[in-house]
């Protein structure tokens, strides 16, 4: 350690030294054994163990769980512009080495604790970063980091002209931080208007509302599996089950489906899936309807209809505890028993879960046994995961979330 270090000093735990040791990025509350009762939250700590090892340097958190969350393991490092905008420029060059240049306007540029940015979240959508803010220490530097991210990526050449706070997550809360939406002030640029955009991805074209939408306001994580189930659909009469606004069943669609009924309980999201299908010129075999999956699915199957040949279910997470996850299982299986009731023998299945406490061995087992259940056997074609840029950081298990599976029912 060169360097002389005047951040307050947090000791932790064998176990919490451990799990660092092992590459995971968090100190909980309980394995803190000391910390100064004047540490600021949100300050930049020094994380020891019992034995005096420095492990870290990372965020305080007072009021979460999470109690620091480490920004790095190297002593010499100093937590200046010239830090951040590396780790900004690290983050970007990723995205190109991993992303085809076409994917590069509408892609994940930040992906927190991946990219060792913990607590932050930034997606791209053309010229606008809608960033989703959910550490103590990242809010007391957002005034700070975002114009640094902005003049990494315009000195790259990217057009970046807003940014977008959707900071009305609940987990802010756990953090002690107010929940809000707007846009933040770039040094002199005027305030800018208008919070819907477009975005082609996979030559699909679709409106984002970022201040109204899901999330950031468009899953970006699903981007090659919706091209895995476009190759699938050509000729076929595909049933997107909870659609949102539209993605699979679009790509279906222009991939040259016969026929596609896109389905999802939000009536909002179903117009803008149709506004989103004559966007694209595929109202005539794009069908789409306001409805409750858990409803639709036992009502075609007492209605014996076989009007379907390949089903998609990309449900939101059923579970964002482990305390859910058995519940979770259930609703996961039973939609998948109900769409393999439906499909023919020698159709087709995607099925996925995007929830981190459902595991893949959970998420496969209950998969499995909807198909016993349905006294089917699956075939698999493709076990696939998140897109490149929300990047799986191997021990940090948070970080691996969706699991995504293509069979035909044989």
């Amino acid at each position: 350690m060169k360097q002389q270090r005047n951040y307050p000093i947090i000791t932790i735990t064998k176990k919490g030294q451990r799990a660092i040791e092992g590459g995971h990025p968090w100190v909980y509350e309980g394995e803190v054994l000391s910390c100064p009762a004047d540490a600021p939250n949100g300050a930049i700590v020094d994380v020891l163990g019992e034995k005096g090892t420095w492990l870290g340097a990372g965020l305080l958190s007072l009021q979460s769980k999470i109690r620091v969350r480490l920004l790095s393991r190297n002593a010499n490092d100093a937590f200046d512009d010239g830090f951040w905008l590396r780790r900004f420029q690290y983050a970007w060059a990723y995205r190109k080495t991993v992303l085809a240049p076409e994917d590069l306007a509408c892609c994940r540029v930040v992906f927190g604790e991946a990219d060792a940015l913990p607590g932050l979240t930034v997606d791209r959508f053309g010229d606008v970063l809608v960033t989703q803010t959910l550490s103590y220490g990242m809010e007391q530097r957002k005034a700070r980091l975002f114009p640094l991210l902005v003049k990494a990526l315009r000195e790259d050449g990217q057009d970046i002209r807003r940014v977008y706070e959707r900071d009305d997550e609940a987990l802010r809360d756990k953090e002690g931080l107010p929940q809000g939406k707007g846009f933040f002030p770039l040094p002199g640029e005027e305030s800018p208007t208008g919070t819907v955009t477009e975005i082609v991805e996979n030559g699909v074209k679709y409106a984002v509302d970022f201040e109204n939408g899901q999330k950031t306001g468009f899953f970006l994580d699903q981007k090659l599996n919706r091209r895995a189930v476009a190759r699938l659909a050509r000729g076929k009469r595909v049933l997107d089950c909870f659609t949102h606004t539209g993605s699979f069943a679009l790509n279906a669609a222009l991939g040259g489906a016969a026929k596609v009924t896109a389905v999802d309980v939000s009536e909002s999201a179903v117009a803008l899936a149709r506004e989103n299908a004559r966007r694209n010129g595929v109202s005539d075999r794009m069908e789409c309807v306001a409805a409750d999956v858990f409803d639709l699915l036992p009502r075609l199957a007492q209605e014996k209809r076989r009007d379907w040949d390949f089903i998609i279910l990309d449900p939101p997470a059923f579970t964002k505890s482990r305390r859910t996850a058995d519940q979770a299982a259930r609703g996961y299986k039973e939609i998948n028993y109900r769409a393999m009731k439906l499909l023919p023998r020698g159709g087709y299945l995607a099925t996925c879960s995007c929830s981190h406490f459902m595991e893949e061995h959970r998420f496969a087992g209950v998969v499995a046994a909807a198909a016993r259940d349905a006294g089917v056997q699956l075939r698999q074609i493709e076990a696939r995961q998140q897109a490149p840029d929300h990047p799986i950081l191997w021990g940090v298990p948070e970080t691996s979330y969706l699991k995504f599976y293509l069979f035909q029912v044989v």
